[in-house]
Order: structure tokens, then sequence, then C-alpha cells
């Protein structure tokens, strides 16, 4: 079996400036392990030659090829990070192969909000594809939606995640004299360790991932208890900082009125954790995956979150419901004042996490080499039939 991963190439490219380009890259790790894998190809739907340069081709024993150079070198497309042509597309599924979207970004905001905000947005051809594969964060919610609006099936797949790219940025940050994870605090005079600085990394270009509720959380425990956080740092708000709400919004709390806070532009997590910051406060809406909580995991830091996911896989102690800014400002505030002493337990709840999305874990292996062989046992019973 041959498959090609769709990618999206432009100037300028850094690996951090979302999940998806990581995304990809596991995806295609996990697919080289499978023994009836001959090769995986990423397939160019941009305007550049390469990868991101901390992405190494070579070492991960992968090519890239423009889409219609590779007609002739794939059966299947997967349609992830770069949208595919159509008529190319239609031209694989005339000979035989197989087409898959594999749906890395939650689907019902990516429908709507370009509409309501009257902004650009992008939708191929509904009936482009075989298959629909959706993480787990988005099936159990969108899976009908899906399947009513581009009339094919419509399957889960494991959520991935490697801390590679992670820990070569550590390493870059080591030779600056830098020294990336959670550090304890030492105790001040009066016996009580320094207040937490929270980093708050919500991208703040849709919905379901904003720096709003964060922002209350930090603002609750510090009124409950100002020693306990010392400054919050409210990232990617460079593109809000003139608009009427945020400005409203920033101005009611405590914490910057009391210059205990920073509003800041886009910077990669380990960069800045480990200049700026020892705890992360993340909110999400229908999104409850994310690489940005892995990364914490992966660094120990104290991340307070309302993940349901990120719970029931095994980090529950700084877990806040929903919307709930007061839990989650109690959570804050749990952590401020336990996570020295529990660092132990907190870092077996990490393991447990990032140990359950590894790519090469058996589990997820597994799930993907079954997803395959279904939807190409499904084209031989077709063509026996035939």
């Amino acid at each position: 079996m041959r498959i090609g991963i769709s990618v999206l190439t432009h100037a300028g490219q850094n690996i951090w400036e979302n999940g998806l380009g990581q995304n990809v890259v596991f995806l295609a790790q996990a697919f080289q392990k499978l023994p009836f894998v001959q090769s995986v190809v990423l397939l160019n739907g941009g305007d550049q030659s390469t990868m991101p340069p901390q992405v190494d081709m070579d070492a991960l024993g992968l090519r890239m090829m423009h889409v219609h150079e590779a007609t002739d070198h794939i059966d299947m497309a997967i349609e992830m990070a770069g949208a595919l042509d159509v008529k190319w597309l239609d031209y694989l599924r005339a000979q035989g192969k197989k087409v898959v979207w594999y749906c890395a970004g939650q689907p019902y905001v990516g429908l709507i909000e370009p509409t309501v905000f009257d902004r650009p947005g992008f939708f191929s051809r509904a009936d482009r594809c075989d298959e629909i594969w959706a993480l787990p964060k988005d099936y159990s919610a969108f899976a009908p939606m899906l399947r009513a609006l581009h009339r094919c099936p419509v399957h889960e797949v494991p959520y991935i995640w490697s801390p590679q790219f992670l820990a070569e940025r550590v390493k870059e940050l080591e030779k600056d004299g830098y020294s990336f994870g959670y550090k304890k605090r030492a105790p001040g005079a009066d016996g009580k360790s320094a207040g937490l600085r929270v980093a708050i990394f919500e991208p703040n270009v849709s919905v379901v991932k904003c720096s709003n509720i964060p922002m209350l959380v930090c603002d609750e425990a510090f009124r409950a208890e100002p020693g306990q956080v010392q400054f919050m740092h409210v990232l990617n708000t460079l593109h809000l900082k003139d608009h009427p709400t945020l400005l409203y919004l920033a101005n009611s709390l405590d914490m910057v009125r009391q210059q205990k806070a920073i509003f800041q532009g886009r910077h990669d997590f380990a960069g800045y954790m480990v200049q700026h910051a020892d705890a992360v406060v993340a909110h999400q809406w229908q999104n409850d995956q994310n690489y940005n909580y892995l990364d914490a995991l992966y660094g120990n830091y104290p991340l307070v979150h309302n993940s349901p996911w990120l719970r029931d896989a095994g980090y529950s102690d700084y877990y806040y419901p929903d919307f709930d800014t007061v839990e989650g400002g109690r959570k804050l505030l749990l952590a401020a004042g336990q996570h020295d002493k529990r660092l132990d337990h907190h870092q077996r709840q990490a393991r447990q996490v990032i140990a359950s999305v590894d790519p090469f874990a058996h589990r997820n292996l597994q799930s993907y080499a079954r997803r395959l062989q279904h939807l190409f046992r499904n084209a031989a019973a077709t063509g026996a039939a035939a």
C-alpha cells in the first residue's frame, strides 16, 4: 500500500505555527511502522519545495511530491493539512484508488465562523472522498453532521502526538543556557513559595480556543489569594489589542489594574515558558484535544484545563468543567499550593497521558492498520463483485 498525505507549504513556515503540520509527520511515521505500507509521501499543495526547517525529511524517510506527479506513486490520498485538487481526486477514484479526508480541525466552526464573522473560509466539494476520519474530540459530536454533508462513512481514528519536535526545541534552548521544565519554587522569607507565573496560549482566532475564560480564571484566583498568582501572560492577543471588547474585559480585571498582566504576540511554547512562566491555564469549547496541553505535560508544568478528554486520560487534578471560572480559580490555587509537593504524582499522570497518544503505541498502530485494511477490503470486495 502506498499512501500520500497532503501538506500545505508556504514561505517562512515554522512547525510551531499550528499543530497540524506536526500531526502530518506523526501520522506518516505511524504508517511507516505498518508492515503492509510500502511507502508514504507528502503531497505538496503549497508554493515551497521544502517542509519547515524543523522537519528533517531524510531522517524521517519521507519525500514530498506535487500532487499531479504523485498520481502513479500512491494508492490512496489523505487530505489533511492542505486541500487537494478535486478533479485530481476524481481521477484517482476513477482508477480505483481511495481518498480520505482526515478531519483534524473542529468541523462545525470551520463551516460556520467564516459566514458569521464575514471572513475568508474554505470549503471543498462535499462528495470528494470515500471516507472521513475524525479524531475522538469531534467524532461523538459531529459524525452525524459529517455523514449527512459528505454522504460517506465517518470513522474515529486515534489522536496521536510525539515529543520529538519539542525535544529538539528544548535542545536548542539548552544551548542558549535555558532549562525547560517545571522548577520547584524556593520559599520566601515568610516560608511561602512565590506565586505562579501563568501563561495563556490560546490562539484567539476562533471561538473554540480563546483567552477570555483563562483570564477570568487567573483573576478569580488572584482576587482570592493575590500572593499565589504572581503574573499573567496572555499570548496571541496583539491582533486584538485595540478591540473594545478585549479592552473592556482586560481593564475590568484586578490583575490588569495592578499591573500584573501583559499581552503578547505569538511565541513557541518552550521558548516562552523557559523565560517567563511556570504554569498554564487553558480553555476550549468542543475542542478538547490540543498539542499545547501535551507540551505542558511533557514539561511537568501545572496545566489548569477544562478538557474532558484530558481528565478521562488521567490528568484530572487541575480540571474545571465547561466555563466554570470559579472552579478554575480554585484549581489554579490548588496548583500554586500543591504542585511542588505532588510533583511526582503529576509526572505519573502526565506520562500516562503521553503514553496513550504515542504514534507507535500498539493500540494506536492497530487502530490505523484496521482502518486502512477495512478501506481496501471494501475496494477489493467491490472489484470482485463487478
